[in-house]
């Protein structure tokens, strides 16, 4: 993650395994857990020590069909950059990716597969946790939505979910505040472990989202004064997408998404309990090819192939920074700008270090799926995929 002078760090940190630990240590048995709306003592207990990258199994779930028949992705092996800058010293690629415990690294130019690897275990068939990828995804349907008249950014959420109109808070909020971060929710990314329950925390493990939104109608902030990163406003806007659509979120993604683009694996998406919500700010299970299927859809400005995905619009849209920063990184539409990098140059990134980030001048989407704890180096590591992205660039063919 980026540095404490250009970037608040706890904003963007769940400690989620500590959090679990902390509720296990105050002996939490089967008839507790389910009066305070959380997961079982033997699935608690199995996320307090499972690698991040193995949680999704853990948690009911949602298929998200794929087609069937993928797009091609074809695999022409070429030289990338071999040797990078890390922590102010050069060293291999290969030393940068076993210090941030990458599982899987996949970089793509010009719709081509040019590098594919993985840890010893995993491979092309895995299903990896997208954690806060998901909340790019959740942006690239909200498009989808807005340009075939379902939504429209200046919506306030009271209006298109009525069972919060007796929250005024809600009466202030549009999806343009939830979409670029600046809802004002009091609901704090960064918690103390001796309350696991608050925060994105409660979020994640509660067994009813949609309960645990309207229980948190306060404000820290006059909605779109300032930018600053929550979860629950993706969750929001996942609510509001359900609810304009029709369907569930997994239903969505397929239908508007996974489909269309060619996904070759089903992925799944986790729920807060069996037949229940999708997690909308985390949590879509998928192989690490169709998350490069995903940031292939960016570069070629919403196309797969011939066909048209994700209106133009709406990839200029998160291609352009909104008019406040968050947590002192410019941002649009639940996307990324990295600092450093070009106009073109934007990222999906999750917790635990998940990234698929995206080149659209030079073509290039990186895919990085990792187990780094809690302090992921994103701006170094965003470094490193702009770096391979300029020397494959000056490459070319």
């Amino acid at each position: 993650m980026p540095e404490p002078s250009t970037r608040k760090s706890p904003a963007r940190r769940w400690r989620t395994h500590t959090a679990i630990g902390a509720v296990l240590a105050a002996g939490c048995a089967w008839g507790a857990t389910a009066l305070i709306g959380v997961p079982d003592p033997v699935t608690l207990a199995a996320l307090a020590v499972v690698e991040p990258s193995a949680v999704g199994a853990w948690f009911p779930s949602r298929v998200v069909p794929a087609p069937a028949e993928a797009r091609a992705l074809p695999f022409k092996p070429r030289r990338i950059l071999d040797r990078v800058d890390w922590k102010g010293q050069e060293v291999p690629l290969a030393t940068m990716l076993a210090a941030t415990h990458t599982n899987a690294f996949l970089v793509v130019q010009d719709d081509v597969l040019v590098h594919e690897w993985y840890r010893p275990g995993t491979g092309p068939t895995t299903l990896f946790p997208s954690w806060s990828v998901a909340k790019s995804v959740v942006s690239l349907m909200a498009g989808t939505a807005i340009a075939r008249g379902k939504l429209s950014e200046t919506d306030r959420v009271s209006d298109l979910l009525p069972e919060l109109r007796s929250a005024a808070v809600f009466g202030k909020i549009t999806v343009r505040d939830l979409l670029d971060m600046a809802s004002g929710l009091a609901v704090p990314e960064n918690y103390d472990p001796r309350h696991p329950l608050t925060g994105t925390a409660g979020m994640y493990l509660t067994r009813d989202i949609a309960a645990f939104v309207k229980d948190h109608a306060q404000l820290a902030f006059k909605p779109g004064s300032r930018g600053r990163y929550r979860s629950i406003d993706t969750e929001v806007l996942g609510l509001i997408l359900a609810r304009v659509e029709g369907k569930p979120l997994a239903d969505l993604l397929s239908e508007r998404i996974w489909k269309p683009m060619g996904a070759e694996a089903e992925a799944t998406w986790n729920l807060d309990r069996s037949g229940g919500l999708e997690k909308a700010f985390c949590c879509i299970n998928a192989t690490a090819r169709d998350f490069a299927r995903l940031g292939l859809l960016v570069t070629d400005q919403g196309r797969a192939g011939g066909t048209r995905i994700i209106p133009a619009r709406w990839i200029d849209r998160i291609g352009t920074p909104a008019r406040r920063a968050v947590d002192g990184w410019q941002y649009s539409a639940q996307w990324w700008h990295a600092p450093g990098g070009d106009d073109g140059d934007i990222s999906a990134i999750g917790v635990y270090g998940q990234y698929v980030y995206v080149n659209r001048r030079t073509g290039t989407v990186i895919v990085k799926l990792s187990d780094h704890g809690a302090e992921q180096d994103e701006t170094d590591t965003l470094a490193v995929m702009q770096a391979i992205a300029a020397d494959l660039e000056a490459g070319r063919p």
